[in-house]
């Protein structure tokens, strides 16, 4: 098995993790049985986990909108890009089939799934500007650790992650859901069938992480060696 393939398996494996979990916690909020706090938790300690055990094999992204900022800048390879959000995606589509499954119908249904939704009070552009803005601080933390070799905390890459999550939750949660990742909302909307606004947890993230990667590598890193499309 190539090191892309084996890569793809690692991310698929990290994207169903953190999906379950993590929209399995949002369901569990929405019944009444879990707070915010619960919730950040659950995403920021899965997501630490995932990176830390699957850095060594993929780069641990865990995110087809950091995928794509790493290879706007050049620092991943188009061939393992697209195998990466793929895997991805058919990770978080798994997961949320297998929570409809796990999960008992009378939870599931109310609560859509665990999928990431607007606020009453949020229109859905100021939905994408706040999912672009957390997605930044995610990229940005993403370059700053587990990139720049430069970085002394590079071998703490998952717990920066993590926590980079579970602060956006608790602090941009209620409006968004805070997913900073397509997949993240991908997966439990499908199988909830819950598409509202999906524009918002695809354009905000991307554009996001776009911006911080183009931003962290144009001052901080602009001059090393790219990696080879």
């Amino acid at each position: 098995m190539s090191d892309t393939a084996k890569g793809a398996v690692a991310e698929f494996v990290a994207t169903f993790a953190l999906v379950l979990i993590g929209a399995g916690a949002v369901i569990l909020a929405r019944n009444g049985q879990l707070d915010l706090t619960g919730v950040a938790l659950a995403h920021g300690l899965v997501l630490a986990i995932m990176v830390s055990v699957t850095a060594h094999l993929s780069g641990g992204l865990v995110n087809p909108a950091i995928a794509i900022g790493l290879w706007v800048t050049g620092r991943l390879p188009s061939a393992k890009t697209v195998a990466f959000v793929v895997a991805e995606l058919l990770g978080a589509v798994v997961a949320g089939f297998v929570l409809k499954y796990l999960v008992p119908g009378h939870m599931f249904g109310p609560a859509e799934g665990g999928v990431t939704a607007l606020a009453p009070s949020i229109a859905p552009g100021k939905g994408v500007l706040i999912e672009a803005v957390t997605t930044f601080l995610l990229a940005f933390a993403v370059f700053g650790t587990a990139v720049d070799d430069r970085g002394p905390f590079s071998k703490t890459a998952g717990l920066t992650i993590g926590l980079v999550i579970a602060f956006d939750i608790l602090a941009f949660g209620p409006y968004t859901g805070a997913a900073m990742n397509p997949a993240r909302w991908l997966g439990p909307a499908l199988a909830a069938g819950a598409w509202s606004n999906w524009w918002v947890w695809i354009a905000g993230p991307i554009a996001g992480s776009v911006i911080a990667s183009v931003l962290y590598w144009g001052v901080f890193l602009k001059g090393k060696e790219p990696a080879t499309p």
